[in-house]
């Protein structure tokens, strides 16, 4: 148990980590600090009344006077401050930065499109290696040499001692059969991993930054150069796998593997993954407190008539066991360490607050590591096990009308989901609509799936066959889960797009809800607090829906992606590859608040005939769909496409030259036939998209008079030049990420605004403001925080 005073210290340590979010932090947090100390520089003692219910109506209630509380003295108050004051220090310092002979610090500058050298890395593996989405394999690897290679026999140079780890990609042949503490030396290229050059899209480099690691290499061929294998946990990680893939087969013996070990231990298909996340089930893909109390369970029901002794050892080893299988992720680690307390409490036959021993964990895992406070499967996971410890019980108690355990069944997911909910919105800005329904009608199988995947996993270790027999009796159960979730994810409106709250409505939210917990007038009103919170979430939301009109081009290689925003409704200009489409074009519709598209046109401007404009209709309806290709042939793909648009009653109609087509304020209008050009009339201004053309034909099309003088100009890197100095636009935008100098003074002098959407990510452009670069507007946002 921890006393007021503990308590008080510990939140003064998370809360000054948070606060390392705002410019000051340290400072803020000691200020409070000294506030709280003035403000109670006496020791207050309380009493309170508390009140028992009565056992049958009409009973008499019992009163138990002089409960008395101490309010900490103001000393503590100050020394919460200071703690707080130092953990921004210690985050500060706990940054991982690239030393002095980090990996990182030997990418050759030359390491572009047209010029790339190839590098010999030699290290040892850190990790399995897992499928990546492009079906490449992926591993971690401890560098500890570099060698450049010369030319195609080999390398000429002298290899340089490094540190640091990298994130290596290489084709999945070359990965297959690789384990952790392999030495190995990996020929490839060398890179340095780039920023989200468009709003809502992945950070990579936030992420390597995270797993401490400051550039990448995508191999191209792997030397062994160790064939002995060294003891470890991901044998028995393997083993466990492999027996319960063996009789399910793949992907339901991957998913039970997921739900014992976690699914960042085991290798789970994309499509699997995507499908839980997208129905709000993840957290059943991540092992945690769940998987913590049932072998806790398992472990005191068999030696129950044993001394607690005995009890807390075979219990303690048997979380250090589990922990150890999982790859000490932080959501088992705060569970281990409650199921720790537990232990403790059970031994010294003392019963333990949970809410303590949430808090506890909370400070030791961020002793440990404070980079952790910013990570997101640690904030939900404290936040659901948070939600599980105060709100069930209230929540129960108002069902109690229902059965005791359909009661429970519904007040889980409904308090998890409570205190989780604001952070996903802040973060994908995306709900679930029957994520708390599918919660409670696949509780019993995600039960029935993890209490037998550890079964089988125990047997595993015993023996293989029998592991593998066990793990088959689950076929059914774990089918019927996925078909479940399958069917749930096919209703229409799976998912609501509302848009990222801001960091104001988040806060506020948090309030709301800490309110509800701890006053009693706002407990008997948490249907008022309730109101409020949706309020929060739905009224920015219609006003900037309704007032918003703003352009953004989205940074996507060399087809231009532009997307309007105009009062409510959303025109949409090609959609890129389908790559694109799923990791730039939808994340920045989600967190835009997106849930359907009125207009979309698709110019092919690079002649691609394979794009994402198939799967974009799968997951948000479009209305209005024009298209143009200059291979009308290619008929497979617009057939698919008009059935997906009649599904949601939409509208195909081809895009002919000369054709305008009115989106809302906007007037589109291709204006070359054999060539894509594109022009947008957006108010009082004329935009011109020009695709990849050559030189000699620009001169052409400008001579003749074919190209309209635009105010914004948009065309491939190749044709910039040419493009400027004879339209003279006030804004160019190309696909680029730099240019040489002598163009770039040539292009200066004609007074026109340049972006490189390459090197300045998205641009945007609102009528009362100018043209944005999201990087730089990015990088001047986290130099405020």
């Amino acid at each position: 148990m921890i006393q007021t005073s503990g308590v008080i210290i510990c939140l003064g340590y998370i809360i000054g980590l948070l606060f390392t979010a705002i410019p000051w932090g340290g400072a803020w947090i000691l200020i409070l600090g000294i506030v709280g100390a003035i403000f109670f520089r006496r020791r207050y003692v309380i009493s309170r009344k508390l009140a028992q219910k009565p056992d049958k109506p009409g009973g008499k209630t019992k009163t138990v006077l002089n409960t008395w509380q101490t309010i900490p003295h103001a000393r503590i108050w100050l020394a919460a401050g200071l703690v707080g004051l130092l953990a921004t220090f210690y985050f500060q310092w706990r940054v991982p930065q690239p030393g002095a002979k980090d990996i990182s610090q030997f990418v050759p500058p030359g390491n572009t499109n047209n010029q790339e050298q190839l590098v010999i890395v030699r290290g040892e593996v850190a990790s399995n290696p897992r499928l990546t989405r492009s079906q490449r394999g992926q591993f971690w690897l401890e560098a500890t040499q570099i060698d450049e290679v010369k030319n195609e026999k080999g390398s000429a140079g002298v290899p340089k001692g490094v540190t640091g780890k990298l994130y290596v990609t290489v084709p999945i042949l070359q990965a297959t059969g690789l384990y952790p503490s392999q030495q190995i030396a990996v020929t490839g290229i060398l890179y340095k991993p780039k920023a989200a050059s468009n709003p809502g899209s992945f950070d990579f480099q936030k992420f390597l930054k995270q797993e401490g690691t400051f550039a990448g290499l995508i191999g191209r061929q792997i030397n062994i150069l160790e064939q002995e294998r060294k003891w470890g946990w991901w044998q028995i990680r393997e083993r466990i796998v492999r027996s319960q893939v063996r009789s399910l087969g793949i992907p339901e013996g991957s998913l039970v593997s997921a739900m014992v070990l976690g699914s960042k231990a085991v290798d789970l298909p994309y499509g699997i993954r995507d499908l839980f996340v997208q129905a709000g089930l993840a957290h059943a893909l991540a092992a945690s407190g769940f998987q913590t109390s049932l072998i806790l369970s398992v472990i005191l029901q068999l030696t129950k008539r044993t001394k607690k002794g005995m009890q807390f050892t075979l219990g303690f080893l048997a979380l250090i066991i589990f922990l150890s299988l999982t790859g000490f992720q932080p959501a088992v680690l705060r569970a281990v360490i409650m199921g720790f307390a537990a232990l403790i409490g059970l031994l010294l036959k003392r019963k333990v607050k949970q809410l303590g021993s949430l808090l506890l964990a909370a400070t030791l895992l961020l002793l440990f590591n404070p980079l952790w406070i910013w990570d997101l499967g640690f904030q939900l996971s404290f936040l659901a096990t948070l939600g599980l410890v105060v709100t069930v019980p209230p929540i129960i108690d108002r069902l109690g009308w229902l059965p005791p355990a359909i009661a429970s069944l519904i007040a889980v997911p409904l308090a998890a989901t409570i205190w989780t909910l604001p952070v996903q919105l802040f973060v994908f800005g995306v709900v679930p609509t029957y994520s708390l329904l599918l919660n409670v009608l696949s509780t019993p199988l995600i039960s029935i799936i993890s209490i037998g995947g550890i079964i089988s996993a125990i047997a595993a270790l015993i023996w293989t066959e029998a592991g593998s027999f066990s793990a088959g009796l689950l076929h059914y159960p774990t089918d019927w889960l996925i078909k479940l979730v399958e069917f749930f994810s096919n209703l229409p409106g799976n998912s609501v797009a509302v848009g990222s709250i801001s960091s104001w409505q988040l806060l506020a939210i948090y309030g709301l809800i800490i309110l509800v917990w701890l006053v009693a007038w706002w407990q008997r009103r948490w249907w008022f607090a309730g109101v409020i919170a949706v309020s929060l979430v739905i009224i920015p939301l219609w006003h900037s829906a309704n007032t918003l009109f703003r352009i953004t081009i989205l940074e996507s290689g060399t087809e231009p992606i532009i997307v309007v925003q105009d009062k409510g409704t959303v025109t949409l200009i090609n959609s890129g590859d389908e790559g694109t489409g799923r990791f730039t074009v939808l994340p920045f519709l989600q967190q835009q608040g997106v849930n359907q598209i009125n207009w979309a046109i698709a110019t092919d401007f690079q002649g691609n005939e394979s794009n994402s404009w198939l799967e974009l209709i799968q997951r948000l309806p479009i209305k209005n769909f024009y298209e143009y290709s200059p291979k009308p042939e290619n008929s497979i793909a617009i057939q698919a496409i008009q059935e997906q648009l009649q599904k949601h009653q939409g509208s195909y109609q081809p895009l002919a030259v000369g054709q305008a087509v009115q989106t809302g304020s906007i007037v589109a209008q291709l204006i070359n036939e054999e060539l894509p050009i594109l022009q947008l009339q957006i108010l009082d201004q004329n935009w011109l998209l020009v695709g990849n053309i050559k030189s000699q034909e620009v001169q052409q099309l400008v001579k003749n008079g074919s190209l309209p003088r635009p105010q914004v100009l948009w065309c491939a890197p190749q044709s910039l030049k040419n493009l400027v100095l004879a339209l003279q636009p006030k804004v160019a935008i190309a696909s680029a990420a730099n240019f040489d100098e002598k163009t770039l003074s040539e292009l200066n002098q004609s007074q026109t605004k340049l972006f490189f959407t390459g090197r300045d990510g998205a641009i945007q452009w609102s009528p009362n403001r100018e043209f944005e670069a999201f990087i730089e507007a990015s990088e001047n946002q986290s130099s405020v925080l």
